[in-house]
C-alpha cells in the first residue's frame, strides 16, 4: 500500500501542474481586472455580466449549442445502425469494420479538416464531379452545412464506438428469451437490443456533444471566418484582442455548461440503470 503511495505522487503533481494550475488562473482572470496600476487588481464580475448583457455573444452561444445538438442527433442517426451492423457482422469481419472506423482517428483532425476544405471547395472534388454531369457547382465551403459536417465527420467514430460496445456487451440470450416468447425481429429491437444499447448511446452523447460545443477550428476553416462559435470567441479573445480576462470569464460559462450537461446525461443514464436496463 505505501509503495502505492509513491507511485501515485507523480500523477498528483502532473494533475496539479497541468489541470489545477491552469484552472486557477482562468478563475483567477476571469473574476479580476487590471487596476490603475499595472500591478494591481482588482475583483469584480464585470467580464460575466458583459457576456450576458451583450446580444451578439448570447447569439453565438446559441449558435454553438444548436450545432453541438444537431451534430449530436446526426452522428447518432448515423452512428447506431452503423454500430448495429457491425456488432452483428460476421466475425471475420467484425474487427476490420471496427479497424476501419477507427483509422481517421489515427490522422490529426486537423490534417481531416484541411482536406474537407480541398473537397467541399468552389473547384473541389464535388464540384468537378457535378460538372462533369452538366450541373452548376454548390456553394459549400464556409457555410453551416460545412462546419456540421466537418463537426459529424470527426466525432462520428466515438459515437460509433461507444454504442458499438454496448451492443457486443449485450446478453444475447435475452433476443433468444424474446424470441421464444413470440416477440418478431422489430419488437425484439424495442424492447431488448434498445434499451440495452442507451449507456453506449449516452455515453456517445458526452463524447461528440462536449467537443462539438466548444470547437474553434472546426468552424474557422470550413466556416472560413463567417460562422463564429463560441470556441472561435475564446480564441480571439485570448490570441487577437489580447483580452484574457474576458476570455477566461466565457471560458468559465462554457465550463458550467459542460459541467450541467455531463450532469444531466450522467442522471439520465443512472435512471437507465435504476430501470433495470
Amino acid at each position: 500500500m505505501r509503495h502505492f503511495k509513491t507511485m501515485l505522487y507523480p500523477y498528483l503533481v502532473w494533475i496539479g501542474v497541468m489541470i489545477v494550475v491552469p484552472m486557477l488562473m482562468i478563475v483567477m482572470y476571469a473574476i479580476t481586472q487590471k487596476g490603475n496600476d499595472v500591478t494591481t487588481f482588482r475583483f469584480t464580475l464585470d467580464n460575466f455580466a458583459y457576456f450576458f448583457s451583450d446580444a451578439i455573444f448570447l447569439d453565438v452561444l446559441k449558435r454553438s449549442l444548436w450545432i453541438a445538438i444537431l451534430t449530436t442527433i446526426v452522428c447518432i442517426l448515423l452512428g447506431y445502425p452503423t454500430a448495429y451492423f457491425i456488432a452483428n457482422a460476421h466475425p471475420n469481419w467484425h474487427m476490420r469494420m471496427v479497424l476501419l472506423v477507427t483509422i481517421p482517428t489515427w490522422i490529426n483532425m486537423l490534417v481531416r479538416t484541411y482536406a474537407w476544405m480541398g473537397i467541399l471547395q468552389d473547384d473541389g472534388i464535388i464540384n468537378s464531379f457535378l460538372g462533369l454531369l452538366g450541373l452548376e457547382p454548390i456553394k459549400m465551403l464556409h457555410t453551416s452545412f460545412a462546419v456540421v459536417l466537418g463537426m459529424v465527420y470527426n466525432f462520428l467514430p466515438f459515437m460509433i464506438l461507444q454504442i458499438h460496445t454496448s451492443l457486443t456487451k449485450m446478453d444475447k440470450s435475452l433476443l433468444e428469451a424474446a424470441n421464444d416468447l413470440g416477440a418478431d425481429r422489430l419488437q425484439r429491437f424495442l424492447r431488448v437490443t434498445l434499451p440495452l444499447s442507451m449507456p453506449g448511446v449516452i455515453s456517445g452523447i458526452t463524447l461528440v456533444f462536449l467537443p462539438a460545443v466548444s470547437s474553434f477550428f472546426i468552424p474557422k476553416l470550413l466556416g472560413g471566418g463567417q460562422f463564429v462559435l463560441i470556441g472561435n470567441v475564446i480564441e480571439s479573445q485570448f490570441l487577437t484582442s489580447g483580452n484574457w480576462n474576458f476570455g477566461s470569464a466565457i471560458s468559465m460559462i462554457m465550463a458550467v455548461i459542460i459541467m450541467i450537461s455531463m450532469y444531466i446525461t450522467k442522471k439520465v443514464d443512472r435512471n437507465v440503470d435504476e430501470r433495470g436496463v
